[in-house]
């Protein structure tokens, strides 16, 4: 089904440790009233992929796609325009405009002649910087994303789209991160950053409280007896440690929780292997432009350092394999969205994976397509030929 490919598997020695509570069960109930009253809400659909799990060798394989959420084509609609919406209330109460701000009325523009002087930023590999944009356009204040040099026209054109400005930075993903935040400092911009960094960790939680949504839509579902395993894409860990938290909080026996990282951009598996946050050097040249990260959350890193069980880095190969997989069977699934799927079918067929996940014709595996084609002259070039 998956044309061999070499990969790179770790144990996680600290798997199971007791630590810190990263997402409070309250503030996520919160992110869930507010994001399911929003116009447009609507359940992501769980694909039954039997097929996939016949070759693979186990009981079921079941995919969230979110390729429709919002129609920003990425889960990421579920964190950044969340945080805008929460960092806005925070201020115009910080102003004495309101005491509190539901957003309802900052989509009625009931605040406008407040929120439209008010400024958001982030730094984006695309889908992050697309939701705060959009989320910015829907709330009434005015938002600049900042790029780095690798990140395609196509998905720069679509953040504009939502009337950001978008501003383009030599370098990696993580220096956007630290122009936006340098920038942000000098003219008292708002940082709305799916990763965290010493000192800036609560619009992150923000984010990824949003992002436990779609791991409660697909365990809600579920049919039958619950996961036994999640491959789950890494990136800096946000989607990561926001999916880990929900299937801890509602599965007992939790699954088996597999990281998957692509081999060019491994900051988690490198940090497990160090026991410690490590950022990895070079250009991070991978097609999966969404997971191209170089240093892991902190807020992230705290849940996944304890709560994965197992990290893998695949090459860029194998997820092109998977989207045409996938395209074949009539779901659009972008680069940075099948990484997980990449990993548990390279998993599945070595026999020593297999033994280290306890991965057997017993397994229940959920999956997550993070994107669609988010960027659409880039995906229709990698599936040309998948008919």
């Amino acid at each position: 089904m998956l044309s061999p490919h070499s990969f790179r598997l770790f144990p996680n020695p600290n798997a199971g440790t007791p630590g810190v509570v990263v997402l409070p069960d309250r503030g996520f109930l919160r992110a869930r009233d507010e994001i399911t009253s929003w116009p447009g809400y609507a359940e992501t659909a769980l694909h039954d992929l039997a097929a996939i799990a016949a070759e693979a060798g186990v009981a079921a394989v079941r995919l969230k796609d979110e390729s429709t959420r919002f129609g920003l084509g990425s889960f990421k609609a579920l964190g950044g325009a969340y945080a805008v919406a929460q960092a806005l209330g925070v201020e115009l109460a910080r102003r004495s405009v309101a005491p509190q701000v539901t957003s309802a009325d900052l989509v009625a523009g009931t605040y406008l002649d407040s929120t439209r002087d008010i400024t958001v930023t982030c730094a984006t590999d695309g889908n992050h910087g697309r939701s705060v944009a959009w989320g910015a356009q829907r709330f009434g204040c005015r938002c600049v994303i900042y790029v780095h040099s690798t990140v395609s026209q196509g998905r720069v054109d679509a953040i504009a789209r939502y009337g950001a400005e978008v501003r383009r930075v030599p370098g990696t993903y993580d220096d956007a991160v630290r122009q936006a935040a340098r920038d942000a400092e000098a003219n008292r911009w708002f940082v709305i950053s799916d990763t965290s960094y010493e000192g800036y960790t609560t619009v992150p939680v923000d984010v990824m409280q949003g992002y436990r949504l779609m791991a409660e839509e697909a365990l809600a579902q579920w049919q039958g007896p619950p996961p036994t395993h999640c491959f789950m894409q890494g990136g800096v860990g946000g989607a990561a440690a926001a999916v880990s938290v929900q299937l801890r909080s509602t599965i007992s026996p939790r699954p088996v929780f597999v990281v998957a990282e692509p081999d060019q951009a491994a900051c988690l598996l490198a940090s497990a292997e160090a026991g410690q946050p490590v950022a990895i050097p070079g250009d991070l040249d991978t097609l999966m432009a969404g997971l191209a990260c170089g240093e892991p959350s902190l807020l992230a890193w705290q849940e996944l350092s304890r709560a994965a069980d197992v990290f893998m880095a695949v090459p860029d190969e194998a997820a092109v394999d998977c989207m045409r997989l996938l395209a074949r069977q009539g779901i659009v699934a972008g680069e940075s969205g099948v990484a997980g799927l990449a990993a548990m079918l390279l998993a599945a067929a070595d026999p020593a994976a297999r033994a280290t996940l306890s991965l057997g014709p017993d397994s229940r595996v959920l999956l997550f397509s993070t994107e669609g084609a988010t960027d659409p002259e880039l995906y229709a070039r990698l599936v040309a030929d998948a008919a």
